[in-house]
């Protein structure tokens, strides 16, 4: 993972542990990444997680040197153009409201502005949507996503693997992201038959 970047962009959609896991998951492969929390993930942070400012150790209780915050207002930063590559990016969670913005071309964000960069220069975009039941508007626009080249990963946890605990739930669906983004894991490994997660 040396040397690759991948842009995680967290909205106000339910999902906060999804998120946190996934950065945590990402920064111990070695990823660098490229943070945008937009004002309802912020939101969605401290009423789910706890966390109140983003700023602090990066969200994750420790020091994280390849993590970088950018600001969600900032659509001329270094993330709206495609000149700067990365290897992808995935929206975690996703917000039906941030799915219809993005599936409209609408950029008045940078998270829009960096999705519609990710799709344009043909690199990966994840999107984790997180809200039910779905109306016709939402699978429409998964749909244009779709089409246009996004990955539609809703958050739709397993019970194959035989879950023991919501952290093995939250495993599932960060370990299908990161297969998504094709970065190396050992979430869901081992568990076959109940057998616990060997986690990293």
């Amino acid at each position: 993972m040396d040397g690759r970047e991948i842009i995680l962009a967290i909205t106000g959609a339910s999902g906060g542990p999804y998120a946190l896991r996934l950065l945590d998951c990402l920064d111990k492969a070695g990823a660098h990444i490229h943070l945008i929390v937009s004002p309802n993930g912020r939101r969605l942070l401290a009423d789910e997680c706890d966390v109140r400012t983003i700023e602090d150790v990066c969200l994750l209780g420790r020091a994280c040197e390849r993590i970088r915050i950018h600001d969600y207002e900032d659509i001329g930063g270094l993330l709206a153009s495609g000149s700067h590559r990365t290897d992808g990016m995935v929206i975690c969670p996703c917000s039906s409201n941030t799915l219809g913005t993005i599936a409209s071309g609408r950029a008045d964000n940078l998270i829009g502005r960096a999705a519609c960069v990710t799709l344009k220069e043909g690199r990966r975009l994840v999107i984790v949507h997180r809200e039910m039941p779905v109306n016709g508007i939402d699978l429409e626009n998964m749909l244009r996503m779709q089409r246009a080249g996004a990955i539609i990963c809703p958050a739709s946890p397993g019970f194959y693997l035989r879950p023991a605990s919501i952290d093995d739930l939250i495993d599932f669906v960060v370990g299908r992201v990161l297969d998504l983004l094709q970065v190396p894991h050992t979430l869901n490994v081992g568990r076959q038959s109940g057998q616990e997660t060997a986690s990293p």
